[in-house]
């Protein structure tokens, strides 16, 4: 399977439904950060569109989602996020374990994508995931295999403030097993708001220890950041 190539394709289809101005509508506003919902095109389901201001310049904001080292220490909503096999410094292969939601109603559900980070001009950056079958990863009875059709996060300054970023984030997942639909639109607006939330949360926690290690190395180099 020629991952690279399903990995730009998924990019320009991120890109896509950010220029993408019509047919949104509004399912959730809370603490500055909007829901919007359309009909998914890939299944029967929705494609959501979530935005929000993250206090983080595009560049950190980006390398902070990006990299999977972190990812379960602020993200609540994942258990397992680990990199599984590396394509090349801007593509990998990652296995990710979902917690349950809806109040324990939806199970844990195991995904297995590509995700890729592409730089645009005007310091936009858009990380893409797609779902792909991976033969060291197959489905067990652990874990009801999810589907990720084309989703990402587009980052770029905000205009008024460089040092913020606006951050939009587009999701397409399938669950798959014997869910109803209607638990999944109940639920989804909710744990995509308290991303962002928990993204924000998790940028503050990383810029206070590091300024907790600058503050005990008096490195040189602190200065400058």
């Amino acid at each position: 399977m020629e991952y690279k190539a399903i990995a730009q394709q998924t990019a320009q289809e991120v890109l896509g439904y950010s220029q993408d101005k019509s047919g949104w509508k509004v399912v959730k506003t809370a603490k500055k950060i909007t829901v919007y919902s359309k009909a998914s095109r890939r299944f029967r389901g929705n494609l959501y569109r979530i935005e929000g201001i993250i206090p983080e310049s595009t560049t950190k904001l980006s390398e902070f989602l990006y990299q999977p080292g972190n990812r379960v220490s602020w993200d609540k909503s994942l258990k397992v996020y680990n990199m599984v096999h590396k394509i090349d410094s801007d593509t990998f292969i990652c296995h990710t374990v979902t917690q349950s939601f809806a109040m324990g109603s939806i199970s844990p559900r195991d995904f297995i994508d590509v995700v890729y980070i592409k730089h645009y001009e005007g310091n936009m950056d858009i990380i893409s995931s797609k779902s792909v079958d991976f033969p060291g990863y197959p489905p067990t009875s652990n874990y009801i295999r999810g589907y990720n059709h084309p989703c990402g996060y587009v980052c770029s300054p905000l205009k008024e403030n460089p040092a913020y970023s606006k951050l939009v984030m587009f999701v397409q997942t399938e669950m798959r097993g014997k869910l109803s639909p209607t638990i999944i639109e109940k639920s989804m607006p909710s744990n995509l708001v308290n991303f962002i939330l928990n993204a924000k949360d998790g940028i503050k926690t990383q810029k206070l220890a590091a300024s907790r290690d600058c503050h005990h190395t008096g490195h040189s180099s602190c200065q400058k950041k």
